[in-house]
């Protein structure tokens, strides 16, 4: 994986700016620690910073080949991903008289943008953000994978275009403010630590959404669409689907194994990382390849403070052994402290330049790095439970019947946390329904389709386009920022069409959540992992640090000079820190953050205000 940056701009000359362009460069350092590269013309200027996980020596970027039909003219690309179906489009090129200097995917890649144009992308399967400028056309063309597992954020004034694998590259010319207006505010503290598909958060910043282009020359910019879901009859009964899923699920693992580094899964001894692990070990013995490196994250003294509830029904740990036992991996656990962990939330907001999941993000963020000590690609489960049906919220009727992100359902709770002043500017319940009513609007109807079948259509709809891609890329920023590759086999878009128009009484085959994919694993997994409860992503229960983040956010509110002040209700947050139980378990955000993790996320704001200088445009 890399970093990739670039600077359009029609009124500049660009090879006076290359002190400009490196500095953009470096920001991406983390994303690439293994080789750096820029180029400079009239009008174009690219960055990239390389994390080398496929040839090595011969994968340096920018990489620049002829355009088509042209000896004077070039394409030039950066590219951060993966292409899993490079050894097919490979062969493909090579019957059309393309001759490769390389082995690695780059060079596919630039290659089938040379033949097909904007059209490549409909024949690619993988995780990427690309730019590509065509010197002949003076054009540049830009496109993100179907599920955004790759980020790719973009500015555009009169008569430039910036854009960059994250937003600091972006910050970092300086030209550009760090900025943010109401609406960007409204993103923070109504819809995050998720965000409106497109949006940026800071001021004239925009995400390029999962499954667009973008095409960008003298004329203006174009938006476009190359793939999204889109509603189907299924027609296939119980067995026939679990078999497909199977095959499918399969294929994708054994595509993304694939690497000239060394490469690992994370295992909780849940359904979707055991499934993955099994497939991965299955590969390994086929191809003499040894035995699978495992790796999983706890804290210290969970096993002491666990209690079970409804979204969090079980620990991981002995399930962590029952599956590293049955396959016989090579296991790493991994265990951090109070300290530690909150002491790492300000390097996640660094990482994401944005307050995220709190401790859930700082968790990740220490366990990649962990993780980077030993291997440089990492398989890992997320994405099963928005495709599958796995959150508690498909099955509870209060979510259903919301009106509103069943991961957020405590609004009245997060307005009363703004002061007056921001409540009354940013309007949170209208802004909350306004962006509700948008996602709704988008979920692709099946005529004939029952109302209770619509329901469940929406809710798949809403997770895989809203929520999901918060969990994506807070697993981007948290690995990339530490120089780890980490691959989701359950985002293949083959896959994820497929099973949104699996039928719900069929996703919930044997009367159980993400029943088909259970279906599907009998004979891979032992029964007792392949019916298990499902259990997130592992939280620390310890009271000390519900203790550590609330006495730290308390310091805060003592602080005149604090500017998370004038944005919150200082009595009301007072309110709660004194009211408030280390032990509660109803979510204000997800599954996870509860209490401790809303004064976490509090303290993260604090901090990205001051450490950004955020300048408020209200």
């Amino acid at each position: 994986m890399c970093g990739i940056t670039g600077w359009i701009d029609w009124n500049a000359d660009l090879t006076r700016q290359a002190n400009t362009i490196e500095k953009m460069t470096e920001t991406l350092e983390p994303r690439g620690p293994d080789a750096r590269g820029t180029w400079l013309s009239r009008y174009c200027a690219f960055g990239h910073r390389r994390l080398s996980v496929m040839d090595p020596a011969g994968g340096a970027q920018p990489m620049i080949r002829p355009a088509k039909d042209s000896d004077s003219h070039d394409c030039v690309l950066v590219y951060n991903g993966e292409l899993y179906n490079a050894p097919e489009l490979r062969r493909e090129l090579e019957t059309l008289g393309y001759r490769f200097r390389t082995t690695c995917d780059t060079e596919v890649l630039l290659l089938a943008y040379v033949e097909w144009g904007p059209g490549c992308v409909d024949r690619l399967n993988g995780i990427f953000a690309f730019a590509v400028w065509h010197t002949a056309e003076q054009k540049l063309f830009m496109a993100r994978d179907r599920l955004g597992v790759k980020p790719l954020f973009y500015r555009r004034e009169e008569g430039r275009l910036l854009f960059g694998s994250e937003p600091k590259a972006i910050l970092a010319h300086p030209d550009v403010e760090a900025t943010i207006d109401a609406e960007g505010l409204a993103e923070l503290f109504v819809i995050g630590p998720a965000r409106t598909p497109g949006h940026g958060v800071w001021k004239d910043m925009c995400e390029l959404k999962p499954g667009h282009c973008l095409l960008y020359d003298r004329n203006g910019m174009k938006l476009h669409a190359y793939w999204q879901l889109e509603s189907a009859e299924h027609e296939q009964d119980v067995a026939s689907t679990a078999e497909a899923v199977r095959e499918l699920l399969a294929d994708t693992v054994e595509r993304q194994l694939v690497s000239d580094v060394p490469i690992c899964t994370l295992l909780s001894g849940g359904l979707d990382s055991s499934a993955l692990t099994a497939f991965a070990v299955d590969y390994y013995d086929r191809t003499g390849q040894g035995r699978v490196h495992t790796f999983s994250v706890d804290y210290v003294d969970n096993d002491k403070h666990f209690q079970a509830h409804d979204f969090q029904p079980n620990a991981d740990a002995p399930w962590i052994k029952r599956m590293n036992d049955y396959l016989g991996t090579i296991h790493h656990p991994k265990q951090f402290d109070t300290p530690e962990l909150a002491g790492a939330l300000d390097a996640a907001v660094l990482a994401k330049d944005l307050p995220g999941m709190a401790d859930i993000d700082a968790s990740l963020y220490l366990f990649c790095r962990e993780i980077k000590k030993e291997a440089t690609v990492a398989i890992s489960g997320e994405a099963a439970d928005e495709i599958f049906g796995g959150y508690p919220w498909f099955h509870r009727e209060d979510a259903l019947k919301a009106e509103t992100f069943p991961w957020s359902l405590a609004t009245d709770l997060r307005a009363s946390l703004l002061s007056p002043e921001l409540r009354a500017k940013l309007r949170p319940q209208e802004y909350l329904a306004d962006r509700y009513a948008q996602a709704v609007a988008e979920v692709p109807q099946l005529p004939g389709e029952s109302e209770a079948d619509r329901r469940m259509r929406r809710m798949s709809y809403l997770n895989i386009t809203r929520f999901m891609p918060t969990l994506l890329d807070r697993k981007d920023r948290m690995s990339m920022a530490v120089g780890l590759e980490v691959r989701v086999p359950f985002c293949d878009h083959r896959l994820v069409q497929y099973v949104f128009n699996i039928p719900w009484e069929i996703k919930t085959a044997g009367m159980r959540e993400k029943g088909i994919l259970r279906k599907s694993l009998e004979g891979v997994l032992p029964d007792d992992v392949l019916y298990r409860k499902k259990s997130p992503y592992p939280k620390t229960h310890n009271p000390h640090y519900f203790a550590a983040v609330r006495d730290r956010l308390l310091e805060k509110l003592d602080d005149p000079s604090s500017p998370l002040l004038p944005l919150v209700d200082t009595a009301r947050i007072r309110e709660l820190a004194a009211a408030s139980d280390a032990g509660s378990h109803i979510p204000w955000f997800g599954q996870l953050m509860s209490g401790p993790q809303l004064f976490a996320y509090l303290l993260q704001v604090d901090f990205w205000l001051r450490h950004y200088k955020v300048k408020l445009v209200l």
